[in-house]
């Protein structure tokens, strides 16, 4: 599975280390290193699969030489302690091929430290972990200093900043997520903390192939120690809370296998041993569910919470289907149609059946339409119907350019499902659904079972209907599940079967085709019509699709086209040979280097450009400019570029594309940055769209799915292009747009005969050979049923897991909080006073001096170490004038002052340094804060069965009892010993009935959600009979939570009385002893002297006189 890792360090001559030599370590060559006089071998080294060097542009053709490289950035550097180069390791997906994650992680380094003037030596080495599968890895070392002219110009600061790195970690994880999703894989990497992700487990250091190499040569023995124990304590915590692995594997896919168990416990584990232990534990937690076999005879497996999600999913969506609540009546339904018919649009047969689905349905109506079908058009009549009849309509989906298109083509005012689901979060009344409300979901085959389970359940507690509309051929959900699919199963929908995008009869049959998973059949269509062409190498193939689009475009320029590809890094290639295009057509005006968040662009009048993140108002002005909406997707035309680059004032497409203009914004690059060359796209942002022509460049990591949205984006033609590069040949293309990637559920496998049913509707396998083989070999075959189980007891208090990043106290751990923690903290304000003290006691214009260092810490990026060593090295006067004079014609008095002045000048640096040692504190108290807390309400507290609460009520009634029987004058010891003895006497009845493991549980649980301070506090609650208080708790848990805080009282005091008179019990024994002891030590006496043995009266009072003598004994 896919892991993340990315590290950066520097490598710097103080501590001995030579440039040359780590590039010659890390592409295993022989390097000469001129300052040291020595040769660097490193050609024995093995597993170095590419190693190349990029530049910049403009950068001398001689750097593409590794050792003249390095070398001249050794002689560069004249400091002993010089920072030579930057070096970043990071961890390529292992279910890439070694040419994918080449070309991943070429990409990243271009668009990442390339296009920032660096120069990058980048080495892919795929070594093989001790776990036998492959280590894929790549090393980049980067240059300090900015390329100018022939050679190095001054070192830029900038790129040491922390939040620099941090979006180099993001911007990795979400690009090789991205390459994943594209070529068909399911496994995801999280940039994120384990902590941030609510995963209560260690970060591990990477041990590479080298490293095991030095291990087992027995050096660097301290770094593969303490990775050794980070894996080990990660076992333990994996083997202590089984729900740390499984919440992990299902944060993509409803249902894993073993293997994929398997691969993820070896990561987290060290050695054979701990493996198999942590297995087992896995293998038998509670809230592990053995689902059955798939079509393929693999195992699958899910948890109790994916389970309960998707129950829960299932049930809010039955319960919304029956419910009549918004029927529409057929009067109102037809005459929403004559209006429509009045402006022009007559709905055909399938599309009037698919409206009086959805308007006299139940509350959920489901609608799967082939691409191009008219969805749109029917959902704009069916908003007039419920308008009509009264109720509001609103629409929502994944993408923004896809709720961009459910509004434009039905009227319908939509947002995405995002900003909609933060809006019911945060609690906003407007954004709240009500009993008056229609929510329609576009491109819902895309929605996963967690975020659709939120949706219906939120429809369903306010009263509010929903409509699905999707295909659930179409791209797959990102999330795990695949909840349209199971929705429409088992409740049924209307289809939309009869394309009218295309306008040609044959085109419209081959998307019905490419609907139904007939992809080849579909192929063959346009083959024969010049449609699909064949090309020598990738890069004849982007030529082709570029020429393409570029002789359609001066042909006729008004009508709408696309360039799609499956991949980022084709889409950037595309974009790059279009704009050569224009710029040779003569139609892009003066080009000017701008900063996006993808990197540096060359941005002119005419080019054609994509947002790539939602903004309400973008371009909203203090004159009273609202400014204009923009999806991340919305393609709009350059008008001009001002400011040096800094402005921009872009047109953005009407409805219908480019040919319709929209509205102009005009927006400064500091205020938004999230856009990019919008002349091709990736088929997954174009899902929904609809153009005159599209240019389809094949990918290898394509499937149906994609090929399905690609083939059909067209009204009027598309052409598809595929390199025997990628394909291999025709039958190779066929096969690889023909895969199928479907996702599951666990509602797929409700009993034995869905698991049929499943690989019967996904075409995974013939009904008749799907069975679960028993041990045994020759007994045939059936299916194994198992009994069934009683269900667990549902959760006293559930898990939280924001996705949001906050705890139940609604604090997080963002730079802005963060920032605020620090800025409230008194020793931060503290210091901040004292400098303003110190500055005005060391310069003669404290206010001049004030903005001096307002200025020297806005060039720093408000770093207050960088901007206090700025100082420091530039002395005193930095920020003007001393008070007092020095020399030969000072006074005493001025002499002194200056003296004060000077340190003074120095607090005010010291002062910077104080303060920011003061912020980083704060900051990490509060971060360590919110974790912590985070890490409480992610402890799930569960429920106990109805055997461990008669056990908890027999402690009461023991306890009870104990207090009835109380004797007049009875001492308290006395009283105690009595309710321990008929405590402890129920608890063992407890134990023999095999719940007090159980208790346990529950009550450690309790101790990890609640804390010491909330544990005191339910004990409280539960001696008035009260509910426990946990934070973020709903008033709708009331009941749970009181039962929650009589659970801890008597589990609490049940296993306290049983330990106090466990050792009453003992101490017990001990007297006994102690006077069995002494009374034969005095027999033994008494028959020396010759003394007759005492009579029972006289023992009975030897033995109370020998109690008195040891003092107070313990009451039982």
């Amino acid at each position: 599975m896919a892991i993340y890792h990315f590290s950066a360090k520097v490598i710097g001559r103080g501590a001995g280390r030579s440039a040359v030599a780590a590039a010659a370590y890390r592409a295993a060559e022989r390097l000469h290193d001129e300052r040291l006089g020595r040769d660097h071998d490193f050609t024995a080294k093995a597993g170095v699969v590419h190693s190349e060097i990029l530049t910049p542009e403009g950068a001398p053709e001689r750097w593409r030489d590794r050792a003249t490289l390095w070398n001249e950035v050794e002689a560069t550097e004249r400091r002993k302690d010089a920072q030579l180069a930057r070096d970043v390791e990071v961890a390529l997906p292992r279910e890439l091929s070694r040419a994918e994650a080449v070309a991943l992680a070429r990409d990243f380094v271009r668009q990442e430290f390339v296009s920032r003037d660096m120069v990058a030596d980048l080495n892919v080495h795929w070594g093989v972990g001790r776990d036998g599968e492959a280590q894929p890895h790549a090393h980049v070392m980067l240059t300090m200093r900015r390329v100018e002219g022939d050679g190095f110009g001054p070192k830029a600061r900038d790129w040491n900043s922390t939040e620099l790195l941090q979006g180099w970690r993001e911007r990795w994880a979400d690009m090789a997520n991205q390459r994943l999703h594209e070529l068909g894989h399911n496994a995801r990497i999280d940039h994120r903390s384990f902590a941030a992700q609510g995963i209560a487990l260690e970060p591990q250091g990477k041990v590479g192939p080298a490293g095991e190499r030095r291990a087992e040569r027995g050096e660097d023995a301290e770094r593969r120690a303490e990775h050794d124990a980070i894996a080990r304590r990660n076992g333990e915590r994996i083997a202590a809370d089984p729900a740390l692995a499984l919440d992990a594997l299902t944060r993509q896919q409803s249902t894993f296998t073993r293997q994929d168990l398997a691969r993820f416990v070896s990561r987290y584990t060290d050695g054979a041993e701990q493996f198999a232990s942590v297995m087992a534990k896995v293998e038998a937690a509670p809230e592990l569910v053995r689902l059955g076999q798939d079509g393929r005879g693999r195992e699958r497996f899910t948890t109790r919470e994916m389970l309960a999600a998707e129950r829960q999913m299932e049930e809010a969506g039955a319960a919304l289907a029956h419910s009549p609540a918004h029927r529409v009546e057929r009067v109102v339904a037809e005459r929403a149609l004559r209006s429509a018919e009045v402006r022009g649009l007559r709905l055909g047969a399938e599309q009037r059946d698919a409206l009086r689905h959805v308007a006299e349905g139940g509350d959920l109506a489901l609608v799967v339409g082939y691409a191009g079908t008219g969805k749109s058009a029917m959902l704009g009549v069916a908003r007039e119907a419920w308008e009509g009849a009264g109720y509001r309509v609103r629409g929502a989906a994944l993408s923004g350019i896809a709720a961009e298109g459910l509004e434009a083509g039905s009227g319908i005012k939509s947002r995405t499902l995002a900003s909609l689901k933060w809006g019911w979060r945060e609690g906003r009344e407007g954004d709240r659904l009500t009993s008056r409300d229609v929510l329609v979901v576009d491109e819902a085959g895309m929605v996963g079972s967690r975020q659709m389970e939120r949706v219906l359940s939120h429809a369903r507690e306010a009263g509010a209907k929903v409509v699905l509309v999707g295909d659930p051929e179409q791209l797959q959900a990102i999330e795990a599940g695949a909840a349209f699919r199971a929705l429409a199963e088992r409740h049924g929908a209307a289809e939309l079967g009869e394309v009218r995008r295309q306008r040609e009869g044959w085109q419209r049959d081959a998307t019905r085709e490419l609907a139904t998973g007939r992809t080849a059949d579909a192929l063959l269509r346009y083959e024969r019509a010049g449609g699909v062409r064949g090309h020598g190498s990738e890069e004849e193939a982007r030529a082709a699709v570029v020429a393409g689009w570029a002789a359609e475009r001066r042909d006729d320029p008004h009508a709408s086209r696309v360039m799609l590809a499956h991949t980022r890094a084709d889409v950037a290639e595309l974009n790059r040979l279009a704009r050569e295009a224009m710029r040779g057509a003569g139609q892009l005006g003066t080009e000017h280097q701008v900063q996006t968040e993808a990197g540096p662009r060359a941005m002119a009048a005419g080019d054609r450009v994509m947002f790539l993140r939602n903004e309400r108002g973008l371009g909203a002005g203090p004159g009273g400019c609202s400014g204009a909406a923009v999806k991340n997707g919305t393609l709009g035309t350059v008008l001009a570029v001002e400011a040096g680059g800094e402005r921009l004032t872009v047109a953005l497409d009407g409805v219908g594309g480019a040919a319709r203009q929209g509205p102009a914004v005009t927006f400064y690059l500091r205020d938004y940055a999230h856009l990019d060359h919008g002349y091709a796209a990736t088929v997954h942002k174009a899902q929904g769209v609809t153009v005159s022509r599209a240019h389809v460049l094949a990918g290898a990591g394509m499937d149906r799915h994609s090929a399905y949205v690609a083939l059909t984006r067209h009204r009027e033609g598309v052409q598809l292009h595929w390199s025997a590069e990628a394909m291999g040949d025709r039958e190779g293309l066929a096969r690889t747009l023909s895969r199928a990637r479907p996702k599951d559920t666990s509602l797929d496998y409700d009993g034995p005969g869905q698991v049929a049913a499943f690989a019967e509707r996904r075409g995974l396998a013939p009904a008749g050979d799907i069975a679960v083989r028993t041990p045994g070999g020759e007994g045939g075959r059936r299916v194994r049923t198992e009994p069934a189980r009683e269900a667990p007891p549902a959760p006293l208090l559930p898990a939280l897991r924001d996705p949001w990043g906050r705890d139940s106290l609604g604090r997080a751990a963002t730079l802005g909080d963060l920032r605020a923690a620090a800025d409230a903290d008194p020793r931060v304000r503290r210091a901040e006073e004292d400098r303003a003290h110190w500055i005005a006691s060391a310069y003669r214009d404290p206010e001049a001096a004030r903005a001096r260092l307002d200025a020297v810490l806005a060039a720093e990026g408000g770093d207050l170490q960088r901007a206090a060593a700025r100082l420091r090295e530039a002395g005193p006067e930095a920020l003007g004038r001393l008070n007092g004079r020095e020399g030969w014609f000072a006074g005493q008095e001025a002499a002194w002052r200056r003296m004060n002045a000077r340190g003074a000048a120095h607090s005010v640096v010291r002062s910077l340094e104080d303060e920011a040692g003061h912020r980083e504190r704060a900051a990490e108290a509060w971060r360590d804060a919110v974790e912590a807390q985070r890490g409480r309400d992610a402890v799930e507290v569960p429920g106990l069965s109805p055997a461990a609460w008669r056990a908890l009520e027999d402690v009461a009634r023991a306890r009870a009892e104990a207090d009835r029987r109380a004797r007049p004058g009875e001492g308290w010891h006395a009283a105690e010993a009595r309710r321990d003895a008929r405590v402890a006497l129920a608890w063992e009845r407890g134990r023999r009935a095999g719940v007090v493991e159980e208790i346990g549980r529950f009550l450690e649980a309790a101790r990890a959600r609640l804390g010491e301070e909330g544990v005191r506090g339910a004990l409280r609650a539960a001696s008035r009979g009260g509910a426990a208080e946990v934070p973020g708790a709903k008033r709708e848990q009331a009941r749970d939570l009181a039962r929650l805080a009589r659970g801890v009282s008597l589990a609490e005091e049940g296993a306290e009385r049983h330990r106090s008179h466990g050792w009453r019990v003992q101490e017990r024994q001990r007297e006994r002893k102690a006077e069995v002891a002494a009374e034969k030590a005095r027999s033994a006496e008494r028959q020396r002297h010759g003394l007759p043995p005492l009579s029972t009266k006289e023992q009975r009072r030897e033995r109370e006189q020998h109690r008195q003598r040891q003092g107070p004994r313990l009451s039982m």
